[in-house]
C-alpha cells in the first residue's frame, strides 16, 4: 500500500473515531506546511471534525500564533521536545478542539547539524489525557521526510484517540 493511501485510510478512522466521540481535532505545523491540514481536509465532511489548522513555520509565527515562548525557541530551538510540546498546548488554547497534533523538523535539505540532522522531527499529540511527543529520524529527500511525518502525525494522533476511545 503507497504512503498516499495509508495517510487516506488513516485519516477515515480518524474521522469515525473523532465523530463517534464528537471531538474535533486541530493541528500546528512547521516541517510539513499543511500538508497534515491538507490531507485532513481532503476527507468529505471533514469540517465536522477538524477545527483549524496553523502553520506556523517562523519562530515569530510559533509566538505570534501558538503562544510559545520566545525564550523557549532560543534556549531548546523551534525543532525540539519542547517547541512541539508547547506547539500542540497553544494549537488546543487557540482553538476550539478536544485533540491537537504539531510537528516542527529538519525536512532539508539544508539545516541539518550534527546534533540536528536532516531528517529529525520532533512530533506532539494533546488532548484529553495530556500531552506526548516522539523524536523521528526520517530518511529521504525533502519530500519523503514531510510524507512521513505527516503519516507519523496521523497515526500518532489516530493512535491516542483510539486508546481514549476505549477508556485507558
Amino acid at each position: 500500500m503507497s504512503s498516499s493511501a495509508v495517510i487516506s485510510d488513516t485519516v477515515r478512522r480518524l474521522a469515525r473515531l473523532l465523530q463517534q466521540r464528537r471531538s474535533s481535532l486541530t493541528c500546528a505545523e512547521s516541517c510539513t506546511g499543511g500538508w497534515i491540514a491538507q490531507v485532513i481536509t481532503d476527507q468529505p465532511g471533514s469540517s465536522a471534525w477538524f477545527d483549524r489548522g496553523f502553520v506556523t513555520y517562523s519562530n515569530l509565527a510559533k509566538t505570534q500564533m501558538l503562544g510559545v515562548a520566545p525564550t523557549l525557541l532560543e534556549r531548546q530551538g523551534a525543532v525540539s521536545q519542547a517547541a512541539a510540546e508547547a506547539m500542540a498546548r497553544g494549537a488546543l488554547v487557540h482553538s476550539t478542539a478536544d485533540y491537537a497534533v504539531a510537528v516542527t523538523g529538519i525536512a532539508g535539505p539544508d539545516g541539518g547539524s550534527m546534533d540536528k540532522p536532516v531528517g529529525t522531527v520532533w512530533l506532539a499529540w494533546a488532548g484529553p489525557c495530556g500531552v506526548e511527543s516522539q523524536l523521528q529520524h526520517f530518511s529521504g529527500d525533502r519530500m519523503a521526510i514531510r510524507q512521513a511525518t505527516v503519516q507519523a502525525a496521523l497515526v500518532g494522533l489516530e493512535q491516542r484517540c483510539f486508546e481514549v476511545a476505549l477508556g485507558f
